[in-house]
């Protein structure tokens, strides 16, 4: 699933579950904090999403979407943790892209994929509503929060480094 076709998905999506939102068109950007000025909101109103891999011993790897605040990063060892993993560190770009149907900086804070389980930091679902890429660089989406994590239906664990 391409970019475009994954943007699609998600307004559908947003659509049939009659979400609050609003798409912010800019300047092609996928850094977390110069998409932020140019949307104009604090940076811990930001969704920084990251594909990560954990091996669960030599056989298994699995994936996590995590979702952080922008203004933090993600606590890998907490990941690992969660997960009894033996072994963890950053996806990939090619399978990061191929799970979460996005180019690179331009991941949402969903999965469309089963293989890929979505943990969001507690501290980013504080703001009524936060901002992420819709799965392009030029386009993003103001989110309501509550509208997000019934539609999401994500993992909640502390995943945030300051």
């Amino acid at each position: 699933m391409g970019s475009h076709e994954t943007y699609e998905k998600l307004l559908a999506l947003l659509d049939e579950h009659s979400a609050q939102y609003r798409t912010i068109e800019h300047e092609p950007e996928g850094g977390t904090e110069a998409v932020s000025r140019l949307r104009g909101h604090e940076l811990h109103q930001a969704a920084k999403c990251i594909v990560v891999m954990v091996k669960l011993g030599k056989k298994v790897t699995r994936y996590v979407l995590a979702v952080v605040p922008g203004d933090r990063r993600v606590d890998l060892a907490a990941i690992k943790a969660l997960l009894g993993g033996t072994y963890v560190g950053f996806a990939e770009q090619d399978i990061a892209e191929r799970l979460s149907g996005c180019a690179s900086g331009t991941i949402l804070p969903f999965s469309f994929d089963r293989q890929l389980e979505l943990v969001v930091d507690p501290a980013l679902l504080e703001n009524p509503e936060f901002f992420f890429n819709a799965a392009r660089l030029d386009r993003s989406l103001a989110l309501a929060t509550r509208d997000f994590v019934k539609i999401a239906e994500p993992r909640v664990e502390a995943i945030a480094l300051a």
